[in-house]
């Protein structure tokens, strides 16, 4: 494990491009079967929301309150979709999946920033903890829905995976399509490309660093969620979760991989997170098991150890790659996450590439810091600052 190094001013600074506020260049995504273009006087959320262009329900409970804040971002704005046949993304009236938003600010540091949304949420998400960081710095940001949105994504496609195959399918597909727009608009490519994400954002990450290293320069993944075939995955510690806290036994969420001084974290997430998750990820991988969200056993279920297979990672990235994740996480508990990704990146012979960073008390969304600030640590700034930092 390489820990997180210094900001090198020779690295970060980028010969910047300023564009006329009075310049109105035709640009035109690649692919893109619908785009509206703005030209904005801020392109962060202290503009956007007040303009419409952006959903703050989209980005609601992902960071805490003491987060800094940016604004005063000038720049044109593109908002779109690519075509698709589903239609659980609702923003902007639109009913239609795979959209995406490309924010070119008007002074460029010559970088562009690609996100790829948390959970199951659409295209706005990373708004506050990536875009208008990001922004602030110089980078152009793309982010995109995934193709599907919401607690019926598993509807969308014919197969077992075929929602998740999609996720990234479409993050290549706004790599390659924001990468074009930006040289188009500025005159010349982006001199670096960084993938970022939070959660299932963070798997997107690994898997493009993986299978499409040709596109960025290098990510970063806040803890990225961990699909394997033979586990662990959310199969393997999630139904053993709740049976623990079914049956008011901490021991055995604790042998689920989670931290037992995370214990006070386990109500909400029992509530918000661990049946919703369980009963939504076995409808797009098993959609033929009809059992309880306790009783599910991942070692019984080949069709579901087949769709894994579609989607799994393999620690190969070619690029490199920041991990950050939290002890406290009451989610993807580190131990059946990240730890074991850092194993197999070890094992794939790609650690020069690799830096991973535990964080002690850090939980899976960092907005629960507001509700016990003197028990969590916020990961975001932490998660910002390896944007901002080549490793």
């Amino acid at each position: 494990m390489r820990r997180l190094l210094a900001l090198s001013s020779a690295t970060l600074l980028l010969a910047g491009v300023t564009v006329p506020a009075e310049a109105h260049r035709p640009v035109r995504v690649p692919g893109a079967e619908y785009q509206q273009v703005a030209q904005l006087d801020d392109l962060t959320t202290a503009g956007t929301v007040g303009s419409g262009h952006t959903n703050p329900a989209d980005y609601a409970g992902l960071t805490h309150s003491g987060l800094q804040k940016h604004s005063g971002v000038a720049g044109v704005q593109i908002d779109g979709y690519f075509p698709d046949t589903s239609r659980t993304n609702t923003n902007h009236g639109w009913n239609h999946d795979s959209q995406f938003v490309i924010r070119l600010p008007r002074n460029w540091n010559g970088g562009l920033v690609v996100a790829g949304s948390p959970g199951v949420r659409a295209q706005y998400a990373n708004d506050i903890a990536i875009s208008d960081y990001v922004l602030s710095l110089g980078y152009a940001y793309a982010a995109t829905d995934k193709g599907n949105t919401g607690a019926q994504f598993f509807t969308d496609g014919l197969r077992p995976g075929d929602a998740i195959v999609e996720w990234n399918v479409r993050t290549t597909q706004l790599a390659r399509a924001a990468r074009a727009t930006v040289a188009q608009y500025y005159g010349h490519p982006a001199r670096e490309v960084v993938a970022a994400g939070i959660s299932n954002g963070g798997y997107l990450v690994r898997w493009q660093l993986e299978n499409h290293p040709e596109l960025y320069t290098r990510g970063v993944d806040l803890e990225g969620t961990l699909w394997t075939a033979d586990g662990p995955n959310l199969f393997t510690y999630l139904p053993q979760a709740i049976k623990g806290y079914e049956q008011h036994s901490a021991q055995t969420i604790v042998a689920a991989g989670f931290d037992p001084r995370s214990d006070f974290l386990w109500d909400y997430h029992y509530t918000v997170y661990w049946k919703l998750t369980q009963r939504i990820y076995a409808a797009e991988l098993d959609p033929a098991y009809t059992g309880s969200e306790s009783d599910y056993d991942y070692a019984t279920r080949p069709e579901a150890h087949k769709a894994i297979e579609r989607i799994a990672l393999t620690g190969r990235i070619n690029k490199p790659l920041v991990t950050i994740h939290g002890t406290y996480d009451s989610l993807l508990p580190i131990t059946q996450d990240s730890d074991v990704y850092n194993r197999m990146v070890e094992r794939a012979g790609r650690s020069q590439l690799y830096t991973y960073q535990r964080v002690e008390a850090g939980n899976h969304v960092d907005g629960l810091v507001d509700a016990y600030p003197d028990r969590l640590v916020p990961l975001v700034p932490l998660f910002q600052e390896a944007i901002r930092t080549p490793s």
